[in-house]
């Protein structure tokens, strides 16, 4: 089984839209449940400022423009992908378990970091993606690629309203969120056994979190879903934003999920829903920002290790 980790491949970059460009951070095509997906919940994870003070400034010089814009924008707390460690099986390539490093950080950082114009000078040359975006608050983001029970795959077109990316193709994700099991900051005074709690709490939000997503911006009941399987994470390339994606079946057909989407969907962050067969999705990701392209590379990897197996 083919692995991808580390130094991830790279999806080929449209010059007419960089935007689409991904890296695949960490492949896992045989797919892991909850039970093999750990979590190393710690400070050492989060932001490190950058040694220029103007350009740490520039954050809180484009969060204040951005409120002025947009006075109801929240300063919402996220999980900071700060890398991983995998254990293989003895003896093989396949992936055994996963341990995913994370911190804290929020949208205000992401909004002046990530998404600032001078994203780039927030960089550190080198080979190792916790490294080179140390100084980046790169909060994990969730996708979900969701079967029906006839075949299809879901797909959203994000609103004209959002500002990322607007009328692209994605898949159904958002974020898991720290307060959903009520982190608001780092705790420094715990034990070993609280410790050990609280990362098992965050690796479950990590599996909550994503149905919640699907359940919410699809209209789907969870009973409907299969317990997610995670297949790995993916990094836009332009302001390096990483999301872990996960497979999910849906024990619906999709003629009942548009019909769902169509009384539960708001119309803000997407418009219409698309029940697309596998052979047509490599169509619709061109169109889709690079996060969401290497969700469908982690897809596909999937499907071709299980064509091998």
């Amino acid at each position: 089984m083919s692995v991808s980790t580390g130094s991830g491949a790279a999806g080929a970059t449209d010059p007419t839209d960089p935007g689409t460009a991904f890296k695949l951070l960490l492949s896992c095509p045989s797919g892991l449940p909850a039970s093999r997906v750990f979590v190393k919940f710690d400070p050492s994870y989060d932001r490190i400022p950058h040694p220029d003070a103007n350009l740490e400034e520039s954050i809180n010089e484009i969060w204040s423009q951005r409120i002025q814009q947009n006075p109801s924008l929240y300063n919402g707390i996220k999980f900071r992908y700060g890398g991983h460690a995998i254990e293989y099986v003895d003896g093989s390539g396949q992936i055994s378990s996963v341990c995913l490093h994370l911190g804290l950080t929020d949208y205000r950082t992401f909004v002046g970091t990530n998404l600032s114009p001078l994203w780039e000078r927030y960089l550190v040359p080198s080979t190792d993606n916790s490294l080179g975006c140390q100084h980046t608050s790169s909060p994990l983001g969730n996708g979900a690629i969701v079967e029906t029970s006839d075949g299809k795959i879901l797909v959203l077109q994000r609103s004209y309203n959002v500002g990322e990316f607007p009328g692209y193709f994605v898949f159904p994700g958002g974020h898991s969120e720290p307060q959903e099991i009520g982190i608001s900051a780092h705790q420094t005074d715990k034990g070993q056994t609280e410790s050990e709690l609280l990362n098992q709490k965050v690796s479950m939000e990590m599996f909550d979190g994503i149905i919640r997503e699907v359940v919410e911006e699809i209209g789907l009941p969870a009973s409907s879903l299969t317990d997610p399987l995670f297949i790995g994470i993916s990094r836009r390339v332009m302001n390096v934003r990483p999301t872990a994606f996960f497979f999910l079946k849906c024990n619906l057909e999709a003629k009942e999920v548009c019909k769902l989407y169509s009384s539960a969907q708001d119309g803000y962050e997407s418009t219409q829903i698309f029940t697309v067969l596998r052979g047509d999705l490599k169509q619709m990701a061109v169109k889709m920002p690079g996060c969401h392209r290497g969700g469908y590379a982690l897809y596909k990897l999937m499907m071709e290790a299980a064509k091998d197996s």
